[in-house]
């Protein structure tokens, strides 16, 4: 069933690129849906020609998004080209140090303007380039052996990922969906397409009932009020493990509240690093409680659904301290490297070190862990607040990480928890930076010193009787006998 749907959704795909861009009333999904009908149902065709447009439209914001970066990389290569080699000119553009990466610069300024051109064709065109099952898995079949896998291995998974066995919800449908539907007993019934009912029959009922270990109670509920819920159903050819996935929507939220009553409890700051969380919580007084959390988050050079499950579970963990610490807010830092990756290499660095960076930079999920914790902290009644991120590891270093070292135990505290403090208190309204400690002006001292820092200035004949200038104001010791 997978293989025959996937066909057919292939097939539209390949329709739907060949119309280009056009508007919606243009695109002939109507039709498409009606000439489907008759070889699945009016509901599978639904499923697939809508799955079709928005693949689509995925693409063309990639290809939308390469061409600025060519665009991106073209400039800075002209710009820097244009200066003589070993100099800086007067807007201190540096030129290329050697004439041979001067060279190498012009072969790769040359590449990317043609790279540009094919690629501005077929934007203009509305053809992206899709590949059903995945880039990735294409590129391997050119070079099995790098990729560690075999000619059977690899026409497994390919299959796999090319069917297509997805069901969008219906409210008022019983148990949510009519196509593919899970009953409250657990059973999971399937409507076979058209074209298979001679060998099928009209429904596919599994006989050993299924089951959802994450949030069951919630889509028990959902189930038995009738309200939409979308299926996914996949297949794993090394595990040869079959997977159904429910998916819901949630109304937006009617009121939001201010920032000003969620600074009036705790908030926990959150630095997002490429290889983990840190996690601080500030009372409403800005003062940190306990010492920052660490929570490991390794997602560089795993598959894009392997490091969205990382991202789940390290949002998980984020979410579970936040509810234990009693935090109504979560704060990060409104930040994204969209423009430091469309740069590129020609201003983040050069040479080892600077292809060290760029990894690091492109390896930080700010997008998704943006979206991903949004959505997620939603669910929990956990709201979030974006702070502006200048400054707050650079400060969050300077001015905490020593109170925090104090009271730990651990033998280190990294300016990533330092920054987690930080971030929580530009949340609450507070200033990073921290007052120097030492004398106060209208505040008693048990010593009668200045800080350390401070300057003493010579005495001043004029001032009154039993007072010294630039110290405290104190009472001189009589002299006695």
């Amino acid at each position: 069933m997978g293989n025959y749907l996937g066909r057919l959704y292939r097939t539209d795909l390949a329709i739907r690129v060949s119309k280009g861009t056009v508007p919606v009333w243009e695109n002939g999904r109507a039709d498409r849906k009606r000439e489907l009908t008759k070889y699945s149902s009016s509901r599978w065709a639904g499923a697939i020609t809508r799955a079709a447009e928005d693949q689509y439209q995925l693409g063309m914001r990639g290809l939308t998004a390469y061409c600025d970066t060519l665009t991106t990389n073209i400039r800075q290569l002209e710009k820097r080209l244009a200066v003589p080699v070993g100099t800086v000119d007067a807007a201190k553009t540096r030129g290329y140090r050697t004439p041979a990466e001067h060279r190498a610069k012009t072969l790769r300024l040359r590449h990317q303007e043609a790279a540009l051109v094919t690629a501005s064709a077929r934007l203009s065109l509305g053809s992206p380039a899709i590949a059903v099952g995945g880039g990735q898995l294409w590129g391997a079949r050119q070079n099995l052996a790098a990729a560690g896998l075999t000619r059977g291995q690899w026409r497994a998974r390919w299959d796999a990922a090319r069917m297509f066995l997805t069901a969008d919800g219906e409210s008022g449908a019983p148990w949510g969906n009519q196509t593919i539907r899970v009953e409250t007993d657990g059973t999971l019934v399937i409507k076979v397409p058209t074209g298979l009912t001679d060998m099928m029959g009209a429904k596919l009922r599994l006989s050993v009932p299924v089951g959802f270990e994450l949030r069951g109670a919630e889509w028990a509920d959902r189930a038995a009020q009738n309200q939409a819920i979308r299926y996914d159903i996949t297949f794993d050819a090394d595990k040869e493990r079959w997977y159904l996935n429910a998916s819901w929507s949630y109304q937006d939220a009617a009121v939001i509240p201010p920032v000003t009553a969620l600074q009036g409890g705790r908030i926990i700051g959150v630095d997002l690093n490429a290889d983990h969380l840190t996690a601080g919580i500030v009372d409403a007084s800005g003062n940190p409680v306990g010492t920052p959390a660490i929570i490991p988050l390794l997602v560089a050079g795993l598959s894009a659904s392997t490091r969205d499950g990382h991202l789940r579970q390290a949002i998980t963990t984020l979410l579970d301290h936040a509810e234990a610490a009693g935090a109504a807010a979560i704060a990060i830092e409104d930040l994204n490297f969209v423009d430091a990756r469309t740069t590129g290499r020609e201003t983040m660095g050069r040479g080892h070190r600077g292809k060290k960076f760029r990894r690091t930079v492109a390896g930080i999920p700010t997008g998704a862990f943006r979206d991903r914790l949004t959505a997620m902290a939603a669910n929990r009644g956990i709201w979030i607040i974006a702070v502006d991120p200048a400054y707050t590891s650079r400060w969050g270093e300077q001015h905490w990480a020593k109170p925090l070292q104090k009271r730990t135990s651990s033998p280190t505290v990294t300016r990533h928890q330092a920054a987690a403090v930080a971030i929580g208190r530009r949340a609450h309204g507070h200033s990073i930076t921290r007052r120097k400690d030492g004398v106060r002006s209208q505040q008693r001292m048990t010593a009668p010193t200045p800080p350390a820092d401070a300057m003493v200035k010579p005495v001043n004949t004029r001032a009154p009787s039993g007072t010294v200038t630039g110290l405290p104001r104190r009472p001189l010791p009589r002299p006695t006998g």
